[in-house]
C-alpha cells in the first residue's frame, strides 16, 4: 500500500512538473512572441552601415519624403514625425507636413500654426484621432507654430490631412467657403446635426446635396480657391467609403482616395513653387510595394508607380516595444509588450543603437547586410487595435515582407515607449 502511495506521488509530482513546464513556456512564448527575440543581423556590419536620424540624405529630385510608423502607439515614432520632418524642411525646402487624419481637421491644425487661436494640445485633438492626442504631436503642431512666426512670405509652413474618415471639420469648412462665395446653403443646413449627418437623410440625399455645392463652388469662381471644393469632395470620398467601409472594398477604396488626396496636395505645392512634400502614416500605407488581396495596391505602392524614383519611402521598426492600444470600442486603452522578430531592428540593438537610420541603398554588394535587407524576413506591424491573438499567435502582429522591396530605408527602434494620449484637452 505504501509503495502505491509513493508512486501516486511521483505520478503527480511529474504531471505537475510537465504542466509547469507548459505554463512557464506558454508564458514566455507569450511575453516574446515566441521562444526567444528571434534572430539577429550581422551586428558589426549594422554598425558599420548605420547612422543617426540627422544623417538622412534626401536625394535629389524626391517628390515625397514618406516616414512610416510601425505601430500607432509609441512615442518614439511620434517623435520621428517632427525630427525627419525638419530634416527634410532645412535639406529638401519641404514646406508641406500631410498625415494620415482628417482633412478638415488638418485644416484647423493648419489655422492654428498660422496664428490662430487656441492651443497646440487643442488643434492636435481636431484631427479626430486619438492617437495624434499627444505630447509628440502637440510639440511637432508647436514647432510648426513658431517657424511660421518668423518665415519670410511664401516660406510659411502648411499642415494637412489625407484621410477622410471624420467628417465634422471638412462640414464646417465647407459650410464657411460655401457662405463666403455667396453660395445658397439652405440645404446644406438642412443635412447636418451637431456634429454628423442627420439620419433621416439616405447617403444619396446627402451625396447629392454636397455635389450641388461643390459645383455651385466651381461655377461662382471658386476654382481659384480649390481647398473649399476639395472639403466637398473629401466629404464625398467619406459616403463612397462608407457604403463598403465593413468589405473587403473598404480596404482598398481607402488607400485609393488616400493616394489621390496626396497627389492633389503635391499639386497644390508644386504651384506655390515647392516640388516636395512630407507625408506620414502607418508603415502599411507607406511601403512602396504591396497590395491588398489579388488586385488592391497600398496607398504607397500607388504614389511610387505615380512618381517612381521621386518616392523616397522610409518605414520604422522596433526591437521590442511596449505599445498603447484601444481596449475593444470602451475608449480605454491599455500596453502591450511586443517583440517584432526584426533580424535588422535586433542587430541595430545589439549594436548599440537605441535609434538608427539604415539606408539600404549604400549597403554595398559585398556586404552581408545587403542580402538580409534584400531577403524576406519579419517585421513588426500594429495598428489601432489590441486582439488576444497578438499573444496566442505572434506571426498576427507581424509581417513577412524584404524590407528593401519596401521601402529606401528603415529607422530602428531598440525600445519602444507607449504614448501617453491625453483623455480630455487642456
Amino acid at each position: 500500500m505504501q509503495n502505491k502511495k509513493k508512486k501516486h506521488r511521483i505520478l503527480w509530482t511529474a504531471l505537475f512538473l510537465v504542466l509547469a513546464v507548459f505554463l512557464i513556456g506558454g508564458l514566455v512564448f507569450s511575453h516574446f512572441g515566441g521562444f526567444g527575440t528571434g534572430p539577429c543581423a550581422d551586428t558589426g556590419e549594422m554598425a558599420k552601415y548605420a547612422g543617426q536620424v540627422v544623417d538622412i540624405t534626401i536625394p535629389d529630385g524626391t517628390r515625397i519624403v514618406a516616414l512610416g510608423e510601425a505601430t500607432h502607439g509609441n512615442a518614439e515614432f511620434q517623435q520621428l514625425k517632427l525630427d525627419v520632418f525638419r530634416l527634410a524642411v532645412e535639406q529638401a525646402g519641404v514646406r508641406a507636413f500631410a498625415l494620415e487624419g482628417d482633412y478638415g481637421g488638418c485644416e484647423a491644425v493648419n489655422r492654428y500654426i498660422h496664428g490662430g487661436d487656441g492651443t497646440a494640445e487643442e488643434a492636435a485633438a481636431a484631427i479626430g484621432f486619438a492617437i495624434y492626442r499627444t505630447e509628440e504631436m502637440a510639440n511637432l503642431i508647436s514647432w510648426m507654430r513658431e517657424y511660421n512666426l518668423s518665415a519670410d512670405a511664401g516660406e510659411d509652413l502648411r499642415f494637412y490631412g489625407f484621410d477622410m474618415q471624420r467628417i465634422e471639420h471638412n462640414y464646417r469648412y465647407l459650410l464657411e467657403s460655401a457662405k463666403a462665395a455667396g453660395v445658397d446653403t439652405k440645404d446644406l443646413d438642412a443635412i447636418w446635426d451637431t456634429d454628423q449627418f442627420k439620419s433621416s437623410y439616405t447617403s444619396e440625399q446627402i451625396e447629392d446635396v454636397i455635389t450641388k455645392v461643390r459645383n455651385a463652388l466651381e461655377q461662382s469662381g471658386e476654382e481659384s480657391n480649390p481647398q473649399s471644393i476639395h472639403f466637398a469632395e473629401v466629404l464625398l470620398q467619406n459616403i463612397a467609403l462608407g457604403r463598403v467601409i465593413d468589405s473587403p472594398e473598404g480596404i482598398g477604396l481607402r488607400d485609393k482616395l488616400m493616394a489621390e488626396n496626396i497627389l492633389w496636395i503635391l499639386d497644390q505645392e508644386e504651384k506655390c513653387g515647392n516640388p516636395c512634400i512630407f507625408i506620414s502614416g502607418h508603415n502599411g500605407h507607406i511601403e512602396q510595394s504591396g497590395n491588398y488581396g489579388a488586385e488592391d495596391k497600398v496607398m504607397g505602392n500607388l504614389l511610387a508607380d505615380e512618381l517612381g524614383d521621386g518616392y523616397f519611402a522610409i518605414g520604422t521598426d522596433f526591437y521590442k516595444a511596449v505599445c498603447n492600444l484601444p481596449k475593444g470600442n470602451e475608449g480605454k486603452r491599455v500596453t502591450h509588450t511586443f517583440y517584432s522578430y526584426d533580424p535588422l531592428a535586433k542587430a541595430a540593438k545589439e549594436a548599440g543603437f537605441q535609434i538608427c537610420w539604415l539606408n539600404f541603398n549604400e549597403v554595398p554588394e559585398t556586404s552581408g547586410l545587403k542580402k538580409q535587407v534584400m531577403e524576406y524576413s519579419y517585421m513588426g506591424s500594429l495598428g489601432e487595435m489590441y486582439s488576444p491573438i497578438y499573444n496566442l499567435l505572434p506571426q498576427s502582429y507581424r509581417i513577412w515582407r524584404s524590407p528593401a522591396e519596401l521601402y529606401d530605408g528603415m529607422i530602428f527602434v531598440a525600445e519602444a515607449n507607449p504614448t501617453v494620449i491625453q483623455v480630455t484637452v487642456p
